[in-house]
């Protein structure tokens, strides 16, 4: 498709219509709730009312998403080599962005936007807390030539057996690579039904509790007979009840994960695309992404025991960001592949396969610290709070021997598993107690080290690291101090000597 980009762009014109439904569903999130609350303790009079005011504010959204629509343009300054987005009603906006500092193109699509038959496409770049650029109503094949057009000027070289390769920059984006990478819909339930524990449990509580807070609140709480089920809790033994208590409750969990799993990564593939990785994933909203190696900051490979008794693992990719928030929320997750398929994704984004160096261990006294702080710390003030303030929580006493050795356990094999692998190239940090994380980042592209030292550690001559990137930060507790000064000194001089300019 031949667009001239040089020239202001409008979106779709059925970019009205999502931007309608997109400012509707959000007022809907918003204000639903008291609408809710408001038409059940109200009389007919008023119901009357709160229609009329919910048909204005349709009219106004309608009205808003048009002027929208008219001042939304987009435009590439190949003088200024800038991708411009004009924006706004009142307050009129302009973003400039330049296109050598673009990381990532991201082309999506959710339920709106696939019924309408149009697509979304975002910028992402470094040191920005949003996304810059996004355009929400697109044709295909313009999401593909802008996409391209983004691109087109990335140079890259590839070191494979000795050989250098120069991709060809001209290389048109819409006649994509066949995928080396298929994530198959077996390795997402594998991954669904051993991962994301504590997440979903948190999910189910909110959810429980936001409907008992609901039902409060418009004089409803009685559709839940507490009697009866403090009567049925009652009428079973106490490990009966806790046994059923966790079959439910995993048995919530699995549906849940692999639910979230299958839907938000459903036909999962990678490809090569212009020495650049094209991710595209999703069954309601799918994605595109590009991915730009060069731009990685941080690689994370988790698996704990099933993941690795089934050949699964999961991969997180960190790129530059502002902070800590948005790196969470914008790290890319690639779940389900196996070691080899793994080993294929660190050599394209590392042009090689980091290994596992020289090995660094913490001092006995990190794991010491962790249990005072863990488990003495909560008994003491347990046990205390029993014999001075409250004796009758006593009678729970029993529960310190349970909690005291599932928090032995856990605080054991964080230790044991808590490394650190320096090779020339790269350094690997591992961690985790049942989730084993392998952190993997590149020395030339620390930013800053911070070394630390308490004073009562002076004579036991252990300390502390921080390595600091544009996607985070990675550090290293009571380590051999001479030797993490070492390795500090040394990196810091292959970073001030390195000609690389990743960002």
């Amino acid at each position: 498709m031949e667009v001239n980009f040089n020239k202001p762009q409008r979106q779709s014109s059925t970019g009205i219509l999502v931007m309608f439904l997109d400012t509707l569903q959000k007022f809907g999130r918003a204000f639903l709730p008291i609408l809710f609350i408001w038409f059940f303790k109200s009389k007919d009079t008023t119901i009357i009312y709160i229609l009329l005011i919910i048909t204005v504010t349709i009219l106004v959204i309608a009205i808003v998403a048009y002027l929208q629509y008219l001042n939304f343009t987009f435009y590439i300054d190949d003088e200024n080599d800038e991708f411009i987005v004009n924006d706004g009603i009142i307050n009129k906006t302009k973003t400039a962005i330049q296109i050598n500092k673009i990381q990532q193109v991201n082309i999506n699509q959710n339920l709106i936007q696939r019924i309408i038959n149009v697509y979304g496409l975002s910028v992402d770049t470094a040191g920005s807390d949003t996304k810059e650029g996004k355009i929400k109503a697109i044709s295909h094949a313009m999401a593909l030539a802008l996409k391209s057009k983004l691109l087109e000027n990335e140079v890259v070289s590839i070191n494979s057996s000795s050989e250098e390769i120069v991709l060809d920059n001209n290389q048109n984006l819409q006649s994509e690579s066949k995928p080396f990478l298929k994530i198959n819909l077996s390795s997402l339930i594998k991954i669904g039904i051993t991962s994301n524990y504590v997440k979903s449990i948190g999910l189910i509580l909110t959810f429980f509790f936001t409907i008992l807070e609901n039902l409060r609140q418009i004089g409803k709480e009685d559709l839940i007979d507490q009697d009866k089920i403090e009567k049925t809790i009652t009428n079973y033994p106490v490990f009966y009840g806790i046994l059923v208590f966790v079959l439910v409750m995993f048995t919530i969990i699995f549906i849940i994960n692999i639910a979230r799993t299958v839907l938000k990564f459903f036909n999962y593939t990678i490809a090569k695309q212009k020495g650049s990785l094209l991710l595209s994933y999703g069954l309601i909203n799918t994605e595109s992404t590009i991915l730009k190696p060069e731009k990685v900051q941080i690689v994370k490979v988790s698996r704990n025991y099933f993941q690795k008794k089934l050949n699964v693992l999961e991969i997180k990719i960190k790129q530059a960001t502002s902070d800590d928030k948005k790196n969470k929320k914008s790290q890319i997750e690639i779940p389900g592949c196996n070691n080899l398929e793994k080993d294929e994704i660190l050599k394209l984004i590392f042009n090689q396969l980091p290994e596992k160096g020289v090995m660094m261990q913490p001092n006995f006294r990190k794991l010491v610290f962790s249990i005072f702080l863990t488990i003495v710390l909560p008994l003491s003030g347990f046990f205390i709070f029993g014999k001075y303030l409250k004796p009758e929580v006593l009678q729970y006493s029993h529960f310190a021997i349970a909690y005291t050795v599932f928090f032995l356990l856990i605080l054991f094999f964080a230790f044991k598993n808590y490394r650190i692998f320096i090779n020339e190239n790269h350094i690997i940090k591992q961690s985790g107690a049942w989730d084993i994380d392998n952190e993997i980042i590149e020395i030339k592209k620390i930013q800053a080290i911070t070394t630390s030292q308490l004073f009562w550690h002076k004579g036991l001559n252990i300390g502390s690291i921080i390595l600091h990137t544009a996607g985070g930060n990675i550090a290293f507790q009571l380590g051999n101090f001479n030797q993490l000064k070492q390795y500090s000194n040394l990196w810091l001089y292959e970073i001030e000597t390195s000609d690389s300019n990743w960002m």
